[in-house]
């Protein structure tokens, strides 16, 4: 699997399978999802998502999931091993997303952020997605930047505290040391009684 020649190969490796994290690296859509599914359960459990719905969809993208009967969808999505503990709802969600997707950027993910006109308008239109909310935004906007080689004038902005050297999100993991350091604070920062932007 290769990416397109005029998008950057990401340097995210979260899921321990090299096969899945090279899928979040080289498909906008795997990325998009993944971080959707980035909630309530391990990080590697939420981005190995993408490539686990790639497996039993044999495809992943926009169109597809979008028009998919949503009983269909949800099926490729709980069975065991689900891509959630909660498949029902990330399901729909999922669907949701790809049919934004197909009504405001033509099923293409990557234009979320490759027709953005700066880290404002980035944030903006990761905003205006299903399942993204302001701190996912940051996050995502942070991943694009640290991990993708995608920062655009403002990001800093747009991506508050997840801009800084601290470890404290998936957009600081290129590697398994880089996981666990992100996991240890976090639980230093719950032990304080702090959040991921403190």
């Amino acid at each position: 699997m290769t990416a397109p020649p005029s998008r950057p190969v990401g340097t995210l490796a979260i899921t321990g399978d090299d096969d899945a994290d090279r899928l979040l690296n080289t498909d906008p859509l795997a990325l998009l999802v993944g971080m959707l599914l980035d909630q309530q359960v391990p990080m590697e459990w939420a981005f190995r998502g993408p490539a686990t719905l790639l497996d039993r969809l044999g495809r992943l993208d926009a169109a597809s999931i979008a028009d998919m009967d949503p009983e269909a969808f949800l099926e490729a999505c709980r069975t065991k091993p689900a891509i959630h503990r909660f498949p029902n709802s990330m399901a729909g969600r999922i669907q949701d997303l790809c049919r934004h997707l197909m009504e405001n950027h033509d099923g293409d993910a990557a234009d979320v952020w490759e027709g953005a006109a700066d880290g404002a308008d980035l944030a903006r239109r990761l905003r205006a997605l299903p399942g993204y909310g302001a701190e996912k935004t940051k996050i995502f906007v942070a991943i694009l930047a640290k991990r993708m080689d995608v920062a655009p004038d403002g990001w800093r902005a747009a991506a508050g505290p997840f801009a800084d050297d601290v470890p404290r999100s998936v957009a600081d993991i290129d590697g398994p040391e880089a996981l666990e350091g992100v996991r240890a604070w976090k639980k230093a920062q719950k032990a304080a009684g702090k959040t991921k932007q403190q």
